[in-house]
């Protein structure tokens, strides 16, 4: 299975016993952001078969930083409760503005699923095209899912402190041009304007056609040509809160990177006044 798979791959595959369908739409945590109730809106229509994952309440909850990372046991009890297998082929979609397959996506490889892909277009193009749809929430047979933390696709704030001084890995900031450089106020009370100093931009819609599908191969490289990046070195990719960050990850595996993300991305750089603060263009 290709790490991004068609609306007609999908509607071939679904049924199969190893295949697990998940909804991973989540609307953000930005103040003034996009709203809606992602659960609601699974139940009132679906993918057959999906599940639903809930990335809004998948998270570390002794943080106060809005999105971070859970533990490893608490990931592997949603995966489970949502009938996730360790061996399972697991195709993710959603149908949120930030893109948050990808975040999906992220976790997944993270917490050691290596057979993760994301459904190209998402649910609008699965609409778009007639394809059937469920209503309802599932209830299904828990799953045997094993969570197995990989420390290489997670950075730290020491971490990056370091990347910052040393230049050892590249950072790419998925946020818009003007909350990068600072002409924008970032809307989290507390946080500062800006990036961190040497981090490259590159919003993270500009990997996307206009029908919402993924741009791929000589238009995807181009995209982070573009931004300054050279994808035969080390990345590292970050934005507001970790969630936009996972969509610059996802591009940069199609390409062949493996880049890490800053979990706490600008809203922990931002709102600490001992980080060092850029402003202006990359």
């Amino acid at each position: 299975m290709d790490a991004l798979v068609t609306t007609d791959w999908l509607a071939e595959a679904l049924g199969a016993p190893d295949l697990r369908v998940i909804d991973a739409t989540y609307y953000g945590s930005v103040p003034g952001g996009p709203d809606g109730d992602p659960a609601a809106d699974f139940a009132a229509a679906h993918i057959p078969g999906a599940a639903f994952l809930d990335l809004a309440t998948l998270a570390d909850a002794t943080s106060d930083l809005p999105s971070t990372l859970p533990d490893a046991a608490t990931f592997q009890a949603r995966l489970r409760a949502i009938g996730v297998n360790g061996d399972d082929r697991i195709v993710l979609y959603d149908q949120s503005h930030y893109r948050t397959a990808s975040r999906a996506w992220w976790m997944l490889r993270t917490f050691g699923a290596e057979r993760v892909a994301i459904l190209d277009g998402g649910f609008a193009k699965w609409q778009r095209e007639g394809r059937p749809t469920e209503r309802g929430m599932p209830s299904p047979t828990p799953g045997d899912f094993t969570a197995a933390f990989d420390p290489r696709r997670l950075r730290t704030l020491d971490q990056i402190r370091a990347t910052v001084a040393n230049g050892a890995e590249q950072i790419l900031d998925a946020r818009s041009a003007a909350r990068f450089s600072g002409v924008e106020p970032d809307p989290r009370p507390g946080t500062a304007s800006g990036h961190m100093p040497g981090a490259k931009n590159l919003p993270y819609g500009q990997l996307f056609d206009a029908d919402g599908t993924w741009k791929r191969g000589d238009a995807l490289r181009t995209a982070f040509a573009d931004a300054g990046i050279d994808l035969a070195r080390p990345l590292v990719t970050t934005c507001g809160s970790g969630i936009t960050a996972a969509v610059l990850a996802f591009g940069a595996h199609l390409l062949g990177n493996e880049a890490a993300l800053y979990d706490g991305s600008w809203s922990e750089w931002g709102g600490d006044p001992t980080t060092p603060k850029a402003t202006g263009d990359a």
